[in-house]
Parts: C-alpha cells; structure tokens; sequence
C-alpha cells in the first residue's frame, strides 16, 4: 500500500527535513539502550509511534535547523558569507535553554572555541570525525546549487566542530545522498553512486572552503589529508555492500555497519535501514531506533534519506503538527518542494 501511495513523491525536501526530525524523536529514548531493552519496551518492531506533545527532538535537529536557517540568511552560498552565520546560529544553539538534550560534547567544545573568535580552523576539535558532522547536513542537499557548492557547504558546516577529514567527506556524501533522492535516483543505486563520488572526490581537497584546515603534525599534502576520509568512507559503504548481499536477519544492523558514533558508520548503518525498509519507511525508522548505537543520529538520516526519495506521503499525516519545530521546518523546506 505505501509504495503505491508515495510513487508520485511529492514534497521531497518536505519528507527528508520531516522525516529527519521523526527519526530523531523515535530514536531520542532509545539512544543509550541496549537491544534487548528497547525491545522489552516497545516490542520487537521498535518505537513506532512518536510520544508527547510535541514530541522532542534532539541536538540532531536543533542543529540541522540551525545549519538551515544559516543557508536562509545567506546572501550568497560562498565561504565568507556562509561561514559567519554558521558560527552566530551554532554559538546560538550552545547556549540555548533548550539545548539540553545530551548534546554532543565535540560541538560543545568546538563552539566554546568559536565564541571566543578564534578562527574556525583552529576552533573545531581536529581530532574529530564523530556524526555531528552529517547529521546536520541534510538542509545543504535539499539546495539547488551545483555540486561543488553542495560539497563546499556541506564540509565547510562539518569542519566548523569536526576536524577530522572523514567528517568532512561523510557529511559531503550525506548531502549528496539526500540531493540524488530528491532529484529521483533509486534508492537501491546510492551506495553504488555514493562509491563512485566517493573516487571520484578522493584528491580534492577544497582549499576555497577549508582553507588551511589540513595543516596537521604528519600531514604532508591536503590531498593526503582529504584522502584518509574519502578512503575510510569507502570501507564503510563496503561494509554497507556486504550487509545487503547477506539475508536480513532482523537482528542489530549495527551489528554490520557500525554504531554510528561516528560519522561514516552513521551513515551506513542509516542506508541499511533505509535499504532494509525501502517501501515502509516508518519501519525503517523504527529499525533505526532499534540498535545498540546511535539511535537517534541513525534513524535521523534513515528518515532524511526516504523522506527525499518518496516526499511527505511517507509519513504519518498527524505527525507534522506535533513534532518538535514543525513550524521552522515547514518555512525553511517548503521553498525547496
């Protein structure tokens, strides 16, 4: 029945920011639970139905928002524009009352770092690649901007906290990701896009952007720095490749792709879900927010991903009026439907 309901996709940066913030809020109790403890809870098909009035989100989307109204107030998506209003809504969500929803301690310090106007090379945690990085990252794929733009954005938002080059190339994949499904690619083709961009993008390194970010003890080249993230994003969506050629078990996909803790596991074990459910997404979501990691960063970018390919049409109809931020999410993606 949903397939034949959502083929016509409609709304799909609608359904991608939406579905976003319904992964993160089915994700938001289970985050630090064992299996066995959210199935106790919910039953074996997991967190199905969002709960309170509204229901809340997570740092996850207070942050994509964040990241979202930046590109909004945005004279121009260039570096200089962008970089300062990325900086003014980060520093805003630190010390926002309502950040405090286990924020991710990377961002925390990064923007501590920031406030004091330290330039943002050296203010974000270098060390970093942890999925605060991409799990922001879906409003820059829901822009109409050519790619380098969309990687520009997408890593110049990441490298703001996360330092580490595999952030910066998992988030630009996560943009790209969400931009190949709004624009109609089949699900089932991405990690097999993703590998090729991936290649493709392996010696870039976007200096226009970053400018001396890949400056580090060891480092002898920015290709040789960007290289080890797009290299390590490669045996993640390997690791992706392996799990769909194996049955479906039913078990923890975290179990194959990683936790998500970090940001290229987060998005592989994202597409597992995403994969695993194509034609269901509330089960995907609700997958998602059954593992031992992540949960929240997971079925937040499980729901990114098949809110782009079919629309809001995935979705509840009930649920857009009582998600957390419905209001600032219908503005800020209703111009890109």
């Amino acid at each position: 029945m949903i397939a034949t309901v959502i083929a016509s996709a409609p709304r799909r940066a609608s359904g991608s920011f939406f579905g976003l913030a319904y992964g993160d809020a089915l994700g938001k109790p289970t985050e630090f639970l064992t299996v066995a403890e959210i199935v106790r809870r919910y039953g074996p098909a997991g967190p199905r139905e969002l709960t309170g009035d509204p229901a809340l989100v997570t740092d996850d989307t207070q942050m994509a928002l964040a990241v979202a109204w930046a590109l909004h107030d945005a004279p121009a998506y260039a570096p200089e524009a962008v970089e300062p209003l990325l900086r003014r809504r980060f520093l805003d969500w630190a010390v926002s009352p309502d950040n405090n929803r286990a924020p991710g301690m990377t961002c925390l310090r990064a923007c501590a770092e920031l406030d004091r106007g330290t330039r943002w090379q050296d203010a974000t945690v270098a060390g970093s690649k942890g999925c605060g990085a991409n799990m922001r990252v879906t409003p820059v794929g829901l822009l109409d901007v050519d790619l380098d733009t969309l990687a520009g954005l997408s890593q110049l938002q990441a490298g703001l906290t996360h330092g580490h080059p595999t952030g910066l190339a998992a988030s630009e994949l996560t943009a790209y990701a969400v931009r190949l499904l709004r624009d109609g690619a089949e699900l089932a083709e991405l990690p097999g896009l993703l590998a090729g961009r991936a290649r493709e993008q392996r010696m870039v390194y976007r200096a226009d952007w970053l400018g001396d970010l890949w400056q580090r003890p060891g480092v002898t080249t920015p290709e040789q720095f960007i290289a080890r993230g797009w290299d390590e994003c490669l045996r993640a969506l390997d690791r992706l490749d392996a799990a769909l050629a194996r049955p479906d078990d039913g078990d923890d996909p975290c179990r194959l792709t990683g936790e998500g803790w970090i940001a290229e596991e987060a998005l592989a074990t994202a597409l597992l879900c995403a994969l695993r459910h194509a034609d269901d997404p509330v089960s995907a979501l609700a997958r998602a927010a059954t593992t031992a990691g992540d949960s929240d960063s997971i079925a937040a970018l499980a729901g990114a991903f098949l809110g782009a390919t079919h629309g809001m049409a995935a979705w509840p109809p009930a649920w857009s009026t009582r998600i957390e931020y419905a209001d600032q999410l219908a503005l800020l993606a209703t111009p890109h439907d």
